[in-house]
């Protein structure tokens, strides 16, 4: 036999049984499993190469003789190969029984190498197949003491687990179920890196079972099966997974059939309770309760085996396959001959399956079409039931249980083909207990809820009949005339089916009005539409009801356009002594189509918004909604910046509603319309206008005298901006930035008309208010004053340098001397604003004054009457007093000039440059050089 051919027997020699019945009663065991087929293929066996290999290593033996090393490993493989040899012979010879001699051969070398080699580092394994011998020689118990004393004496050795399994299978055989079951938990404890764990457990819950320990048995079964059992889903049948092998399937089946006899023996299904509150439920609990179920119901025990159907259920009742163990209730009720318990299960089967319980909160129906069928089946069986029960007895809670099924049946499936004759059977049932209000709910849902059938006009009727039956019992005239109300409904919309009836139109009006009362507005405008456009056309009163409800619905649904057509159609139909009422109904069409305007506005279509506002004075004269249109139409314009339109509005607006409060705003509008579209003289007037409303507060009035000058000067209307410009100044002093503006346009305008007295009185003005301003003085101010200041010592400066020295010389010398100083007065008090170019261009005139002073000395009249000497005398003694006045113009000249460095380089600075030229030309005078000259100066 070749070598794979005799591991092979070696590892079947270690298939041991089971062990023997499960049960008292002796039925089929595990056992049985020995009984079992093993088929072998051998490979093709080399002719007595294991007796070679014996003889070979016999001696060896004997050669090696001392060599302990040697010798051990020789005995050892000789002892393999004698126990091999003989396990290969039992197999091939397919015989139960064997001579023992070449087993102990095998079992001496073992013990003697044992003996013999007491430290040899194998030994483990030595005494593991010295056990295999001791088996295979049908001596057990000498097996079973070797392997006791191979866990003893090596307890970490690697084939811990394997020695602990064969000894749980020898001690199971022999019935030795507590060490048994401790030897199969040493293998459990191992844990599941072993290939026996599952074994183990498999065999530490029947040795446990074997004890009568039922609910230690509970653990290792369970365990086994959360390991071979895969995911349950919704879309596989309750049975064991094809995937599994069918090894594996037979055991998962044997475990559940051993935990099944296990709960029979104790408690059932509160077992199972029990033993999941303790630990936790798995995803197979459903085929733990419905295999203990089936294992009652095959001993009829119908009743536990509903029970335990039920238990599972009511411990998981949202469970996909509850619906199916709920299904085994009734079937176990009904094999087992209970009829009223099979009612009460469909009843707890609806209850908990119904389409509006929590089972089917995130499933489709589709997806579980047994439930569905189940469903239905079990509803028309308890309606039926029932039904006829009640009309056998007359019993009212029978017709009540009778009607709550077949509004179940309703609930959950109204849309099947008997659906019509279900509604008209609960309405019948209802009617029949006397129960005449629901009654009527369900003849009018039969009648006109449904496709046409045989039944709906008998529905139909048959709903007024019970309205007028339930009307009968009622005292209360509130309740009464409520319920009257209802029946009148209920007799229109039979009308209503049926339109030749002659009170058709009559109904239909009056549901109309009821509709309009509980704000149902579409509903109301349907119903109406339909008495209006019968035919033949109904009386006037009708119409004038049915179009008041359609013309004011649709005004509260806020669709304006054909409110207004329903008030119009309205209008013709109201007596002329109705005055009150017209006026009501014009106010209503123009509020009509003031809010089309409205909502083609907030829609952004100005122009639908402008023409409707505006159409409002034409379908509604007088009505006061037109100020408010006519405000908004011209707000529109303005919007669509159509500024000529948008004048004429605002301009009809302010004179045909005077007393508007809109008044003054309109005149605000109008100025910005007038200003937006160029049209400035308009826009200044109402700029005006707009600064003498008394609405205005001081800061508004001041702005629009403002925003009028500006446009009055800029459409060249001097004399209203002057006006306007005085007026700001008297009103408003302050601030005194604007103020002083306003002076300084008033003194330029003057100037532009040449009103120089007109233009100094400003600019004196300008200087006053400065210095009138104290700590309210600005930077502008100051400036504007010394401008002034400057521009007003002009005329001095004119009359100093035009008048000439004449003889008598000391008279006009006194007068110019006088001019000059009350020159060099003025322009001194405009340095002393500390503004630059006003300190630069009068520094430059007192200069030039002085310059000028000078020159007219040099070139005043001499006397006639001198000689030549006496002459020549009179211009030395001229020139002498003529010269400190130079140096003194050359000194402010000078003073202007160093300005330069400091970054000051305007008019009155190169004037002074230019004058020192040509009073100090050696050092002044050299424009040869293209230097920047304030670059050069720095």
């Amino acid at each position: 036999m070749s070598n794979a051919a005799t591991a092979y027997l070696v590892a079947m020699s270690w298939l041991w049984p089971f062990g023997d019945d499960v049960t008292p009663d002796k039925d089929e065991t595990i056992r049985s499993l020995e009984e079992r087929d093993v088929v072998v293929q051998p490979s093709e066996p080399i002719q007595n190469s294991a007796e070679l290999a014996r003889d070979n290593y016999r001696a060896f033996l004997d050669l090696v003789g001392d060599d302990a090393q040697l010798s051990v490993e020789a005995m050892r493989r000789l002892a393999d190969i004698e126990l091999e040899i003989n396990e290969a012979r039992q197999l091939s010879e397919n015989i139960d029984a064997l001579e023992h001699v070449g087993y102990q051969n095998a079992i001496e070398l073992y013990t003697k190498l044992l003996e013999r080699y007491p430290e040899y580092e194998r030994n483990d394994m030595v005494r593991y197949q010295l056990a295999r011998a001791y088996e295979s020689a049908a001596d057990p118990e000498a097996a079973l003491v070797t392997l006791n004393a191979l866990v003893a004496d090596y307890p970490q050795t690697t084939l811990f687990d394997e020695v602990q399994f064969r000894r749980g299978e020898m001690l199971f055989i022999n019935k030795r179920y507590g060490p048994a079951e401790d030897a199969y938990a040493s293998v459990v404890d191992y844990g599941d890196t072993s290939t026996y764990y599952e074994q183990s457990l498999y065999k530490l819950g029947w040795a446990r079972f074997k004890q009568s320990f039922l609910d230690e048995s509970f653990d290792p079964f369970f365990e086994l099966l959360d390991r071979k059992l895969p995911e349950d889903t919704e879309a596989a049948p309750m049975a064991l997974d094809e995937s599994l092998s069918r090894p594996e399937r037979e055991l998962v089946a044997d475990t559940f059939r051993v935990l099944s006899i296990s709960f029979s023996y104790l408690d059932g299904p509160e077992t199972i309770d029990e033993y999941f509150a303790r630990t936790s439920q798995p995803t197979f609990a459903h085929i733990i309760y419905a295999n203990l179920g089936d294992l009652y119901l095959g001993k009829e025990r119908f009743a536990d085996a509903a029970k335990t159907y039920r238990a599972y259920v009511e411990r998981d009742p949202l469970h996909f396959r509850a619906p199916e163990l709920q299904n085994r209730v009734i079937e176990a009720y009904k094999q087992g001959g209970f009829p009223s318990e099979v009612l009460g299960a469909k009843g707890e089967y609806v209850d908990r399956y119904g389409m509006d319980t929590a089972f089917w909160t995130s499933r489709a129906r589709e997806d579980h079409p047994a439930v569905v069928t189940n469903l239905k089946s079990n509803l028309n069986d308890l309606a039926q039931f029932y039904h006829a029960k009640a009309q056998q007895e007359e019993s009212r809670p029978d017709y009540q249980t009778a009607a709550r099924w077949y509004r179940k049946y309703l609930d959950y499936f109204p849309g099947e083909d008997d659906s019509a004759n279900t509604n008209f059977l609960l309405a019948e049932i209802l009617y029949e207990s006397g129960d005449y209000a629901q009654a009527t709910s369900e003849y009018e849902a039969t009648a006109y809820t449904y496709a046409l059938h045989e039944r709906s006009s008998e529905a139909g009727y048959a709903a007024l009949l019970a309205y007028q039956r339930h009307e009968e019992t009622l005292d209360d005239p509130v309740q009464k005339n409520d319920w009257h109300q209802l029946y009148l409904d209920s007799g229109l919309r039979f009308a209503d089916t049926y339109p030749e009836h002659p009170q058709a139109a009559p109904v239909l009006t009056t549901v109309a009005e009821d509709l309009f009362e509980q704000r149902q507005f579409d509903l109301a405008i349907g119903v109406a539409r339909n008495v209006v456009t019968k035919q033949p056309v109904p009386e006037r009163e009708l119409l004038d009801t049915s179009w008041t409800v359609i013309a004011h619905s649709y005004f509260d649904l806020e669709r304006f356009a054909e409110a207004e057509t329903a008030y119009l159609s309205l209008q013709p139909l109201i007596p002329d002594e109705e005055a009150e009422r017209q006026v009501e109904i014009r106010e209503r069409i123009a509020s009509s189509v003031y809010k089309q305007g409205e909502q083609a506005r907030a829609a952004g279509d100005l122009g639908a918004a402008v023409s409707n506002f505006r159409r409002v004075g034409l379908v509604a004269a007088g009505s006061p909604v037109i100020e408010s249109a006519e405000y908004d139409a011209a707000s529109a314009l303005i919007e669509l910046e159509d500024w000529p339109a948008a004048a004429n509005v605002l301009e009809a607006f302010r004179r045909d509603f005077p007393d508007s409060e809109f008044q003054e705003e309109a005149t605000r509008r109008l100025a910005v319309v007038y200003l937006k579209g160029g049209d400035q003289a308009r826009a200044a007037s109402e700029f005006e206008r707009m600064a003498s409303a008394a609405s205005a507060t001081p800061e508004m009035r001041r702005e629009a005298l403002w925003q009028a000058t500006d446009l009055y000067r800029d459409t060249g209307n001097g004399a209203k901006e002057t006006a306007l410009l005085q007026r700001i100044i008297a009103e408003y002093p302050e601030p005194l930035a604007e103020s002083i503006e306003a002076r300084l346009r008033l003194a330029d305008i003057a100037g532009n008309l040449g009103d120089t007295e007109g233009r100094r009185r400003w600019l004196t003005d300008i200087i006053d208010a400065d210095a009138a301003a104290g700590a309210g003085r600005t930077d502008r101010s100051k400036f504007l004053a010394a401008k002034a200041t400057l521009e007003l010592a002009e005329p001095q400066r004119l009359a100093f340098s035009a008048m000439r020295l004449s003889i008598p010389l000391k008279q006009s010398l006194a007068v110019k001397k006088d001019l000059m100083e009350a020159l060099i007065a003025s322009y001194g008090k405009a340095s002393e604003y500390g503004v630059a170019e006003v300190t630069t261009a009068a520094t430059f005139r007192i200069g030039e004054a002085y310059q000028q002073f000078s020159k007219d000395l040099l070139e005043s009249e001499r006397p006639t009457d001198l000689s030549a000497d006496a002459l020549e005398q009179y211009d030395i003694l001229l020139e002498e007093q003529a010269f400190p006045f130079e140096e003194q113009a050359i000194d402010l000249y000078k003073a202007n000039a160093v300005r330069a460095a400091d970054g000051v380089y305007d008019e009155w600075v190169q004037r002074s440059y230019e004058a020192l030229a040509v009073l100090l030309p050696a050092r002044y005078a050299k424009y040869e050089r293209s230097e920047n000259a304030l670059a050069t100066l720095n």
